[in-house]
């Protein structure tokens, strides 16, 4: 794996481990969490952008990214549904007028994890503990 690769996992690993902690918490984060699910899921397509020496372009439309890898990784189709669902917590669940509930901020959460997962198959990367 490139190190330019690698720092792009690192980063997507953050967001889904702040996700996931935002998850467990007491209180109800569920906009942000869905914003890092997000946040998560396209710096883990972009790092595969970056492992086969594409351009990473500067979107979060995660169907442009996947659009963009299909070729590559035809795999990554099956993601498309949850991409959407995320794309949409790129932006809006920061400011007011969004308000992601409990089972959004769980689907966000879900749909982050398999695309989490099968980055990291196609990267060869053991899959690290979720805590």
């Amino acid at each position: 794996m490139k190190k330019a690769t690698a720092l792009w996992v690192r980063k997507a690993e953050a967001d889904f481990k702040v996700a996931h902690e935002l998850k467990l918490s007491e209180r109800a984060f569920h906009d942000s969490v869905c914003f890092h699910s997000q946040q998560s899921a396209e710096k883990y397509l972009k790092a595969l952008l970056v492992e086969r020496c594409l351009p990473v372009p500067r979107t979060h439309d995660l169907d442009r990214l996947l659009t963009e890898l299909a070729a590559y990784y035809p795999i990554l189709k099956t993601l498309r549904r949850g991409l959407l669902v995320l794309t949409g917590f790129a932006v809006e669940a920061r400011y007011p007028g969004l308000t992601a509930s409990k089972r959004q901020a769980a689907s966000s959460l879900r749909w982050c994890e398999r695309v989490r997962t099968a980055v990291r198959q196609l990267l060869g990367l053991k899959e690290p503990p979720t805590r």
